[in-house]
């Protein structure tokens, strides 16, 4: 399923590595666990191997995606607008999205903030969710794309430039 070395993304930390196979005692049954140290904190996970595809472990997007998901950013047909909608309720919407472990979602949830960022302020937790589906996003892009992270960073800057003044995604 994923071999060591191999990049992987794991639901709303982001990508990691695959350091190792190990296997663990646990109550009396042997389990193969895929130790997999997530690229942006340093954080190392243990993830059951036969339970990794149900955790969402999946493996990092094709070139072709990619560049799919830069394409997405471009539409905006999908942007339902602000409507007034309570906060709290798009946090808990977006918070899933970004839980889900599918970049489209976090390409959806970046989108759909800064471009409600663009009539109103975001409130403290709306801008949490901004920063965080940035770097979920933009370490994946920037490695399936073989380019900078800050180069993916200033291709979205630039796709959003009608409605980033400044710049939110650093």
């Amino acid at each position: 399923m994923f071999s060591v070395d191999q990049l992987v993304v794991y639901p709303a930390q982001g990508v990691g590595k695959v350091e190792r196979i190990e296997s663990r005692d646990i109550g009396g049954a042997t389990t193969d666990f895929f130790i997999v140290r997530i690229l942006s904190n340093n954080v190392t996970l243990m993830v059951p191997v036969r339970n990794a595809l149900n955790v969402g472990l999946r493996p990092l997007c094709t070139e072709d995606q990619g560049r799919a998901i830069i394409e997405s950013l471009k539409d905006r047909s999908d942007f339902t607008g602000y409507t007034g909608q309570n906060w709290n309720r798009r946090y808990r919407e977006y918070s899933e999205k970004l839980k889900s472990g599918d970049l489209a979602d976090v390409a959806y949830v970046l989108k759909e903030l800064l471009l409600i960022g663009q009539n109103k302020e975001l409130s403290f937790g709306e801008r949490r969710l901004l920063e965080q589906a940035t770097g979920l996003l933009t370490l994946e892009l920037s490695l399936s794309l073989s380019k900078e992270q800050d180069e993916v960073k200033a291709v979205i800057n630039e796709l959003f430039a009608d409605v980033i003044q400044p710049k939110i995604v650093e």
